[in-house]
């Protein structure tokens, strides 16, 4: 059974609740306002990947069980929870610990939204553009990223009028309305190909899982590393690493967010003249070249580090959609499974990059440019990954 969608009018742009924790950081690290150190601000992502993770990887299951209509709802119901506790933690500043345990439960609610909404979102693009899978997957990713990229330009606009708070309340609104929209869409089961009922059948029994999805595993896992010290680290790089304003701050985590917007909107545009195959060989090498000049930005010039995460932007922008939608046309006898396993190991990278910078920093006295000069090599290893994946067979 495969999802039908009769209208795609349900595939508009979204706005990312995810990105806003990073997006009000400086918040979060003054000490006018909760007052967290770079290891507590890292820890809060952290129930945000381990609940992501599990979400995701049970998301399959649920859908079996429950259908991907019920699993996308309750991912968006997720996340309105959690911009809920966001704002509601700004009455417990007083008290650090429950301010802290607050934003800890709120990251946690995010990352089931996150598990069950997204993956559920790329199966339903892959299904419903069978040919078309790697653009179909990408414009998907492309209005995604839309959502995401203005969330950091609202945030400097709140935090600017001195109302950062109103940044959770119009995530709030934004998802509620997007949670009720949903309700009346179409997506009802309905009768599948041979080969996909075949998959289906495979799949209500014990399977191996392929060995190739490991490398499919292992390039989101890197990947979630290297998109992760961007948009999670770019706000502090700026405003601590170069001393620079928290304006400018949101403008970096605004740039980079609107060029990985950008770049999946120009790759599936131009995919007739630049085969997704050679995209995806391409990238990763961009993004290394974004991290070693991130790294080598002199402080007196913050203007140079926008521009260089704009072009770490563009270097991530189709690397996460390619490998999904490359998964799910390789790997057909696990084929339910893939955006929610690859998304998984995604938020693994993403643990593994939101919480350990704080203590690298700390603990290490290795400073910020440093790791992001290192991050080159992660980005080195994704161009290695991305020659595997791309000498495929169908298994």
């Amino acid at each position: 059974m495969r999802a039908s969608l009769p209208d795609r009018e349900g595939f508009g742009p979204c706005f990312d609740p995810a990105v806003t924790f990073p997006a009000v950081s400086a918040i979060f690290t003054s000490a006018a306002h909760y007052g967290l150190s770079a290891t507590e601000y890292g820890g809060i992502f952290v129930p945000q990947a381990i609940t992501a993770i599990v979400s995701s990887l049970l998301g399959a299951a649920l859908t079996h069980r429950v259908g991907g209509k019920h699993v996308f709802l309750l991912g968006l119901a997720a996340d309105l929870v959690s911009m809920v506790l966001l704002f509601v933690s700004q009455f417990a500043t007083g008290n650090q610990p429950l301010a802290y345990a607050i934003l800890l439960a709120a990251t946690a609610c995010l990352g089931v939204g996150f598990g069950f909404a997204v993956p559920a979102l790329n199966t339903f693009t892959a299904a419903f553009f069978p040919k078309k899978v790697d653009t179909a997957v990408l414009t998907l990713n492309a209005l995604l990223g839309l959502g995401t990229a203005l969330a950091p330009l609202f945030a400097m606009i709140f935090v600017g009028l001195g109302l950062w708070w109103g940044l959770p309340i119009l995530m709030s609104g934004l998802t509620l309305a997007l949670l009720l929209f949903s309700l009346r869409l179409p997506l009802k089961e309905v009768s599948c190909t041979p080969a996909q009922a075949n998959a289906g059948q495979v799949h209500s029994s014990a399977i191996a899982i392929p060995a190739r999805f490991w490398i499919y595993a292992a390039f989101a896992l890197i990947y979630g590393i290297c998109e992760t010290l961007n948009a999670n680290w770019s706000t502090v790089f700026i405003s601590k690493g170069l001393s620079a304003s928290a304006t400018l701050a949101s403008i970096a985590l605004t740039l980079f967010w609107v060029a990985v917007t950008g770049g999946r909107v120009l790759f599936a545009a131009i995919e007739k003249w630049c085969p997704p195959q050679m995209t995806y060989r391409v990238l990763p090498i961009l993004l290394a070249f974004a991290f070693i000049a991130i790294a080598w930005t002199p402080k007196a010039h913050p203007f140079l580090a926008i521009l260089f995460f704009g072009v770490a932007g563009l270097g991530c922008s189709a690397l996460l959609p390619l490998v999904i939608s490359f998964g799910q046309r390789e790997l057909t006898t696990i084929t339910a499974s893939v955006a929610g396993g690859t998304i998984g190991f995604y938020q693994m990278g993403y643990g593994v990059a939101a919480f350990s910078v704080g203590p690298l920093q700390a603990w290490a006295n290795i400073t910020l440019p440093s790791i992001y000069g290192w991050a080159s090599l992660f980005a080195l290893g994704l161009a290695a990954l991305a020659f595997l994946v791309v000498a495929r067979k169908t298994v």
